[in-house]
């Protein structure tokens, strides 16, 4: 067995479950040290814990938020679930927890219609492209993208264009 797989195994259990209120400011603090994420509001994480907490996922350890994903069924797209942000404390890199999540999230009850998941990523987002390619490798889909914020047009040339990913059918 490699060094790396006995470390992780040796670490306690990770629970997968929905998010509540009360993880709105852990989710706060989570994303603030996870640069290069862009960070909301408590008050925008309380919401992402309360209002769509059926299309989102929180995974703790011991009793603290280590992952997290925020999502929602758009009202013109019932059969897309779009996941806003993913973060992953440093201490989990590397087992593989994000991608864990977006399954655990796409087997959701709330997200018994879905059939696509679409989410955005910066062209240079390299660790999002790889998630996400794998994500859709594992569903044995496709994943077709374009431009859909542009840098200039939308963001007034202070953040870099985000790519529409679009994953499905599956």
């Amino acid at each position: 067995m490699n060094q790396k797989k006995a470390l992780y195994e040796a670490l306690p259990p990770l629970r997968f479950r929905a998010p509540s209120a009360e993880d709105g400011h852990a989710l706060n603090q989570l994303v603030a040290a996870s640069p290069p994420l862009d960070p909301n509001s408590v008050y925008c994480n309380l919401l992402q814990c309360s209002h769509f907490a059926d299309t989102a996922v929180a995974v703790e350890e011991d009793g603290q938020l280590v992952g997290f994903i925020s999502g929602y069924i758009p009202p013109q797209k019932p059969d897309t679930v779009f996941v806003w942000q993913v973060v992953v404390d440093s201490s989990q890199r590397g087992r593989g927890l994000a991608k864990r999540m977006l399954h655990f999230l796409v087997e959701r009850p709330a997200c018994v219609a879905v059939r696509y998941m679409e989410t955005t990523i910066t062209p240079d987002n390299e660790a999002s492209w790889a998630l996400f390619r794998s994500f859709a490798r594992d569903r044995e889909t496709e994943l077709n993208h374009e431009v859909w914020f542009e840098k200039d047009t939308h963001f007034a040339g202070q953040h870099d264009s985000e790519e529409l990913l679009r994953i499905g059918p599956f």
